[in-house]
């Protein structure tokens, strides 16, 4: 089972992972990623996350039906929100399921490494300074490559 949300409100983590895992018995292995909006220089007043409704959705499906095509996976969920967001918010939810440990572990650190460095969501950071749109990290790019076939 694959499942996204691109939304503006919260999301509860507990909540999200047995909705996932209802009914499948099967599951031995449950891997989950929060992602908070983070305030490295203690300057950060807000982050804003833009993206195109649909387009969105579509890719961050089309990654999660990759990640089920590559491991053994029983289920997978991605939540990422959009709008104004404010430092220790939460940003970004990634849960992998499968029988064993190691496809969850590395359907979920993919499903991340694309989320940062491809899915098409624009960032803008704003700070007592002003505003300025952030773009991918090199190292983030570098993470992604690692899963090229």
């Amino acid at each position: 089972m694959v499942s996204v949300s691109v939304q503006k409100e919260d999301f509860d983590i507990g909540a999200e992972v047995a909705a996932l895992k209802a009914d499948n018995f099967g599951v031995g292995a449950i891997v989950t990623f929060s992602g908070t909006v983070r305030d490295m220089g203690g300057t950060l007043t807000s982050m804003t996350l833009e993206h195109y409704p649909g387009m969105t959705e579509a890719e961050l499906m089309r990654i999660s039906e990759d990640a089920e095509a590559r491991w053994p996976l029983l289920g997978t969920r991605i939540i990422h929100r959009h709008g104004t967001l404010a430092p220790g918010d939460n940003i970004v939810l990634v849960i992998a399921l499968s029988a064993h440990r190691q496809a969850a572990f590395e359907a979920a650190a993919f499903l991340m490494d694309f989320l940062k460095s491809r899915a098409p969501f624009w960032k803008k950071e704003t700070t007592e300074d002003g505003a300025d749109w952030v773009d991918a990290k090199e190292t983030d790019d570098a993470a992604m490559n690692r899963w090229q076939r």
